[in-house]
């Protein structure tokens, strides 16, 4: 009796375990199969590939984690200037990344080092591109005042290396940021050997230039279309290997989820980052500005006239009781203070992670370098048209399709020039990367969200905004349908400057004496207060603007990246 028990027990033990084992069979089955068709997803064989696994975006090289929320913006305490150009308004902005600090003189540096390398100064094709790229470091001098010394040292000498850098334009700026997504992504590629191993640094020409977009669009093509530099997964002997945890910047749980063979890498393979950009104006007043860290429940206590907490521009911490929060000009022939212990520390610009950071981890939201941003600049924000993710300066542009039906990339003899309205001669694109062409009808007939490819003017400095604007009239204005001089909202002074076939420049200077206004779509926003600035001008709601092409001593920029995904890692739970 007791036998036949422990025989039955040993059954029923076994016919629990192949009921587990094919439990877990068919729990696995059904997760590697789609829920469409029902066929296998990342078979080795072949079919659908796609990151099943991924768990989140890997955080990009000198990034923080800006989580979204709503805000009030324009919200300034003091309007001491009296131009009213901030208009209270409620807007809601998505979770982006941001750069911890100020972009410095080395990581500048690094960017000029690459182009002169990939692209030699000394070839007619390239001379243009690295003088382009390079910050003006004459906005240093001064008519009565000696400041040579950071004329000549303050951009390349290693004292200043973690500076924040300064006679950058917007347009170098955005040129940067684009550089760094595809340098970042290059990296993460040839990491996870999509790329060959240090091709980045041996093979870099200017015929085999790595481009985010090019490779997506057409990966074979990438690098010049040279096969021994774009690999595919199982291609060759250093051939990437299946992994659930591909390596990404700073060590984030980013999953390929690809095991099949000879495929490239994709959107879809989770390992591509969004391109690093320029913030907008209300990603970056809504960083600086940093309210999570007073928020109770759902509201925030009362105001912050600065990023930190309180009225004051000097700590009240026991610790540092008095040592200032920021690098601003504290009055008249006053930079820094007395010397010694109540001084800021600085008398230009100072070195980054100097000052406490904010409530998001972010340093220098105020003080040291006023900094660049995405929109260009209108008097007041238009919350009527938009109070999510506010951007004005969007100009749309799509690839440009070459005869063979494929995507045109850009050549040494195709790249294009601009000269800007300070004579100064600028690449518009470089060899690798896709031409672009503005978006056409094909891409706007019957839509309802846009119509057209440049919507910097959109309801304010358009026809439509105008008051000549008579709507079902005939169109007013030129032959080429554009408006009058007499007719344009923001009569702007029109300067150009032009290139003549034996390299002199040519300069037509606005002599008008009927101008109104500086403002026109060149002109950008910049925000937060400098070393040269007073106390008011730390506010993060404060705003100015100036001419995209211009550089000064006292702006600089650092870069953003959108987030995808979820709006935050963590489920929040309720304050007990």
């Amino acid at each position: 009796m007791k036998v036949n028990k422990i025989i039955a027990l040993k059954l029923l033990l076994s016919l629990l375990i192949i009921v587990g084992f094919a439990s877990c069979s068919k729990k696995t089955d059904s997760k590697g199969s789609s829920k469409a068709t029902g066929w296998k997803i990342n078979d080795k064989k072949g079919g659908f590939q796609y990151a099943s696994n991924f768990k989140k975006q890997a955080t990009g090289p000198g990034l923080v984690l800006v989580e979204g929320g709503t805000f009030t913006m324009g919200k300034v305490a003091d309007d001491v200037m009296h131009d009213w150009n901030n208009t209270p308004n409620q807007q809601h902005v998505m979770s982006f990344y941001m750069d911890e600090t100020e972009v410095t003189n080395m990581m500048y540096m690094e960017y000029l080092n690459w182009l002169k390398t990939v692209f030699p100064p000394d070839q007619d094709n390239y001379k243009n591109i690295y003088e382009g790229a390079s910050p003006d470091t004459l906005v240093w001098r001064n008519r009565l005042g000696y400041n040579e010394t950071m004329t000549n040292y303050y951009l390349r000498h290693p004292a200043y290396a973690e500076y924040p850098v300064v006679g950058v334009n917007w347009i170098q700026a955005t040129e940067f940021a684009k550089w760094r997504t595809d340098r970042v992504n290059e990296k993460i590629l040839e990491e996870q050997r999509y790329l060959k191993k240090d091709a980045k640094v041996t093979d870099m020409t200017a015929d085999k230039v790595f481009s985010t977009e090019a490779y997506l669009a057409s990966p074979s093509t990438a690098k010049g279309g040279d096969e021994a530099l774009v690999l595919k997964r199982g291609q060759g002997r250093g051939a990437a290997k299946p992994s659930n945890n591909a390596a990404a910047p700073s060590g984030a749980n980013n999953t390929a989820g690809n095991s099949a063979k000879n495929v490239y890498a994709q959107l879809s393979s989770g390992l591509i980052l969004p391109e690093y950009r320029l913030p907008t104006e209300a990603e970056w007043e809504y960083a600086a500005a940093a309210d999570v860290g007073q928020r109770e429940y759902n509201a925030y206590k009362g105001q912050k006239k600065y990023p930190w907490s309180g009225t004051y521009t000097r700590s009240g911490k026991r610790q540092v009781r008095g040592d200032q929060l920021a690098n601003f000009k504290q009055g008249k022939g006053d930079y820094g203070g007395l010397a010694g212990w109540s001084d800021d520390g600085a008398d230009i610009t100072n070195k980054v992670k100097s000052y406490p950071p904010n409530d998001f981890g972010l340093y220098d939201m105020a003080g040291n370098v006023a900094e660049w941003v995405a929109d260009v600049y209108r008097p007041i924000v238009d919350d009527e048209a938009n109070d999510f993710n506010y951007y004005r300066g969007n100009v749309y542009m799509k690839n440009k399709i070459g005869d063979d039906g494929k995507v045109e990339l850009v050549t040494a003899e195709t790249q294009q020039f601009d000269t800007l309205s300070n004579g100064k001669i600028f690449s518009r694109n470089f060899p690798g990367q896709i031409a672009q062409v503005p978006v056409d009808d094909k891409e706007t007939y019957l839509r309802q969200n846009f119509d057209k490819s440049d919507n910097r003017n959109y309801r304010d400095g358009d026809k439509q905004s105008t008051r000549y604007f008579k709507f079902g009239a005939a169109e007013e204005g030129d032959e080429k349908g554009k408006m009058k001089d007499d007719q344009r909202m923001y009569d702007s002074p029109k300067h150009n400057v032009s290139v003549d076939s034996l390299g002199n420049m040519v300069k037509k200077y606005d002599k008008s004496s009927k101008r109104t206004t500086l403002i026109n779509d060149d002109v950008r926003v910049y925000k937060g207060g400098s070393w040269r600035d007073r106390a008011y001008w730390l506010d993060p709601a404060q705003r100015r603007y100036f001419p995209q092409d211009i550089a000064t001593d006292f702006i600089g920029f650092r870069c953003a990246m959108s987030r995808v995904g979820p709006k935050a890692d963590k489920k929040k739970r309720p304050r007990n």
